[in-house]
């Protein structure tokens, strides 16, 4: 990892991160301040979207995190990224979701050698 990546983080926004162990606030360089809390998903969304007033909020996250916004309705747009490399067990992000409240729409599928990416519109069930 190079020096200048963990001295100046990359988002230059306020980030809130879901955890079982809330800590203090980690202030970085460049105008990233991770916020840790163990609020619920609701709550964490709802402090994301007043910091970020009227620009959009990017939820990301393992499949858990990405399930619970999913199946609560509070997601609009979901994108994935698929790259060719095994990683392990992992969770299958498309399990547990309650189809009677999420459909999926392909919006744009792009391909390359290396990677593709998904992006799915959301119909709420």
């Amino acid at each position: 990892m190079s020096k200048v990546f963990v001295e100046d983080a990359p988002f230059r926004a306020p980030v809130f991160v879901l955890t079982n162990k809330p800590r203090s606030p980690w202030e970085r360089k460049g105008g990233t301040t991770f916020y840790f809390s163990n609020e619920s998903i609701e709550l964490a969304l709802a402090r994301a979207q007043k910091a970020a007033g009227i620009k959009d909020v990017r939820i990301s996250g393992g499949a858990s995190v990405i399930q619970q916004y999913l199946n609560a309705g509070l997601v609009d747009e979901l994108d994935v990224q698929i790259a060719p490399m095994f990683l392990g067990k992992g969770m299958r992000l498309f399990d547990h979701i309650d189809q009677t409240k999420v459909k999926l729409e392909i919006v744009e599928a792009i391909n390359s050698p290396t990677i593709t990416h998904l992006q799915y519109g959301i119909t709420k069930g």
